[in-house]
């Protein structure tokens, strides 16, 4: 759909108009919203993020429900976060949540019976903030000791967090802070910390969890002293010795993994009581491999959920946190994998039972639903069903009998929030879900504490996102928070064009969801174009939906500005269309997701839309792996490929991901060796760009070096940009500048 503003369309298009810069500005057109968005403990006040000059510099504001007015609650009295005031610790963690703001980046509601007041940490330190009272410095951070992960306790009296490695907490109201564990080490030994594979592969950030009346903590020891350190060096600072230098403790496919030991510690210190639980033990055959959540459940019921190596077995674990023994309430096994979620939802009381349960969710039909389950982990029902999955759990009404949930029952482009019975009646069939969100697309919702209304950020390819506060009777609408008009003013400068979703089928008649970015016909006349085909096409990750983040692909609009047609599409192995759909890249990567997108580019040359041998691919991290692959097999139909931090072998990357999709590389030497970009240097005709960070901690630089070395042996020329000071993805703005205007000239040479 083109931009029908009227001043828009009659403007001559200059190109100046469309700077490469654009490319790189944060947040992207519309996406100045309010985010991190929560209630106050009495569902009075919504608090957010935001930023008034639309930058990624962020302050706390509170939005009254009963006044419709908004204020600015906190401003970082010291300017608060930015990127070279924070420790190496903090710096990592942000880049595995791939956290961009700047100020304020997180907050918390502290519970009090009359008070309300937030807690927020900055470089300078934790500060408590009252809505009718000037910010309070509670302690100060060190600059060589930072304060790592706070969360404030259910009742709101303590913090915990984590610093030196060691778990402490600080009692909000005796303004002291105490040290819980002891006999950690910079090296090899944490307490309360997540672990890097936790971190950038479970989607698992923290290494604690509150009990639900405050009085313990459960915590990780993660001991990485049996792991090889990976060494990798800042070759671009103009020192040398130890701050020129960084140590990993990676886990390489096939190599031993962290053991992560799990404790309980009362809040107010004492000796620890271990659970009987190791993950990352040898010698139990990987049955209990990876800690891949926690949970407490009422009465202090302590769970924990375990994967096995292979990721074809998860167990849920219910401990007695006194002496630490266990109980198996849950083993479910799936041949292809099981994937993490975080729908496990304790429950007070299910029928017909004198004690509590908990909700699960499961992909033993091939897409995720929800079951009931009573606190022994006997299923009691399933609470959903159908060729559509249940995303995440939004909120439990037990005493109406009622879940919240978002999931795609629409459509897999499309996200909504849903309700339905909690208790399954086993005489009768599933009642079909009642969608409480309104307009299509993508549908993110927080529900307050008394289940009586919800924020809903809705946004799709037509509407950047907006904030309404509704109803959860009915979904109707109660009051605006946050609104834009389609034509934010960089998009109308700009002459953005929403993309159009277009279906295609597999070799095998899978259907998949492409998104197209067309050239303006006036100005470049009619297709066949140019081509550039956008791609990631890994696990976990769905590129296509029904939302504002594909109109405002800023690389795919501005090739479409330079007369080149852009294409992205989702391969099988791709998120959110059941396990059928993803596990087809099971010991395949590489394979069939490269050969889906053969099929998108074949599509489109027969549809007379993208120009016979001047067709490209780009992408970035598993998509770099994906460009550099679909090159060098399919020399006949592409023409050249940006491949940015690409996986060139697997065996050079981490366990939990690259045995989940591949298996061990013992047992999978044929599978390894053909998923690997070397494996068809040979083949290669067209151009290539290879992009990589030198620091880069999760797809190491030497991916790419390796790379180089088969291109070099094979004799085939190739390109190289790199950044000696940038990680997985280029962070500065002169950088990422540099890069867009690298990898243009690179495709207008190359296509």
């Amino acid at each position: 759909m083109p931009v029908t503003d009227s001043s828009a369309a009659n403007v001559l298009y200059d190109c100046t108009m469309f700077p490469v810069d654009e490319i790189v500005q944060y947040p992207l057109p519309g996406y100045g919203a309010p985010t991190s968005i929560s209630f106050s403990p009495d569902d009075s006040l919504i608090a957010y993020l935001f930023s008034t000059d639309q930058t990624l510099y962020r302050e706390v504001f509170v939005f009254d429900l009963k006044g419709g007015k908004h204020e600015l609650l906190f401003t970082p009295p010291d300017g608060g976060l930015d990127e070279n005031n924070l420790s190496a610790e903090e710096k990592l963690r942000r880049e595995r949540a791939r956290e961009r703001g700047l100020g304020v980046a997180r907050y918390e509601w502290v519970k009090m019976t009359s008070i309300k007041r937030i807690m927020v940490l900055l470089p300078a330190g934790i500060y408590v903030q009252d809505t009718d009272a000037r910010p309070e410095l509670k302690f100060p951070t060190a600059s060589c000791l930072p304060i790592i992960d706070p969360h404030v306790s259910p009742d709101g009296t303590m913090l915990a967090y984590v610093r030196d490695n060691e778990l402490h907490v600080f009692d909000f109201l005796y303004n002291m802070s105490k040290q819980l564990t002891y006999g950690a080490n910079e090296n090899s030994l944490t307490h309360g910390l997540a672990e890097f594979i936790a971190q950038e592969e479970m989607d698992r950030k923290s290494g604690y969890w509150w009990s639900l009346d405050s009085k313990f903590i459960a915590f990780t020891e993660v001991d990485s002293s049996e792991m090889p350190l990976f060494r990798i060096m800042h070759l671009g600072k103009n020192t040398v010795g130890s701050d020129s230098q960084e140590d990993h403790a990676y886990p390489f496919a096939g190599s031993v993994n962290v053991k992560v030991r799990l404790g309980v510690i009362s809040a107010a210190g004492g000796p620890v009581s271990w659970m009987d639980l190791l993950c990352g033990k040898e010698d139990q055959a990987g049955n209990e491999e990876y800690l891949g959540r926690v949970s407490w459940m009422h009465d202090n019921v302590l769970t924990a959920q375990v994967l096995n190596r292979k990721h074809t077995r998860l167990k849920i674990l219910k401990f007695d946190i006194k002496t630490g023994q266990r109980k198996v309430i849950l083993d479910e096994e799936h041949e292809t994998w099981i994937n993490l979620h975080d729908c496990f939802t304790p429950l007070d009381r299910v029928p017909s039972r004198s004690s509590g349960g908990f909700i699960w969710a499961s992909e033993k039909t091939g897409f995720r639903h929800l079951y009931l389950h009573d606190i022994d982990g006997v299923c009691l029902g399933q609470i959903t069903q159908g060729d559509w999955m249940v995303e995440q759990v939004s909120g439990v009404d037990e005493a109406s009998g009622v879940v919240y949930f978002t999931g795609t029952l629409d459509g897999p482009l499309e996200s909504h929030l849903y309700r339905t019975n909690l208790f399954p009646d086993s005489g009768n069939p599933l009642k079909v879900p009642v969608k409480l969100t309104q307009g299509n697309g993508k549908h993110m919702v927080v529900l307050d504490h008394q289940l009586q209304r919800f924020v809903d950020i809705h946004d799709s390819l037509g509407s950047p996102p907006k904030i309404t506060v509704n109803s959860l009777v009915d979904g109707s609408l109660i009051t605006s928070l946050y609104e834009q008009p389609v034509y934010v003013p960089r998009f109308k400068e700009l002459q953005l064009e929403f993309p159009e979703i277009i279906q295609v089928d597999s070799k095998d008649g899978a259907t998949l969801y492409g998104a197209l970015y067309k050239p303006d016909a006036a100005r470049f006349g009619p297709p066949p174009y140019k081509t550039m085909i956008e791609v990631y096409g890994g696990p976990g990750v769905q590129l296509v939906c029904d939302s504002w983040i594909n109109t405002v692909d800023m690389r795919a609009q501005y090739l479409r500005s330079k007369g080149i047609l852009v294409w992205k599409m989702d391969n099988r192995g791709s998120a959110r269309r059941g396990l059928k759909f993803e596990g087809a890249l099971k010991y395949k990567c590489g394979q069939i997701d490269a050969e889906d997108q053969l099929v998108g580019a074949e599509w489109l040359v027969k549809q007379g839309l993208a120009k016979a041998g001047h067709i490209g691919v780009y992408g970035w991290s598993y998509g770099g792996y994906m460009s550099a692959m679909i090159l060098a097999k399919f020399p006949e139909v592409f023409r050249c490929a940006v491949s940015g931090a690409p996986v060139t072998a697997w065996d050079g990357y981490d366990t939990f991901y690259t045995e989940k999709y591949m298996g061990l590389p013992c047992e999978n030497e044929s599978g390894y060796m053909e998923s690997s970009v070397m494996h068809y240097v040979d083949n290669i005709e067209g151009k290539l760009l290879l992009v990589h960070g030198m620091i880069d901690e999760n797809v190491h630089f030497r991916h790419t070096a390796r790379l180089v070395n088969e291109l070099v042996a094979a004799g085939k020329p190739y390109e190289l940009l790199i950044f000696p000071d940038e990680r997985h993805m280029p962070r500065r703005n002169r950088d990422r500048t540099y890069m867009e205007e690298r990898i243009w000239d690179f495709i207008e040479r190359s296509l």
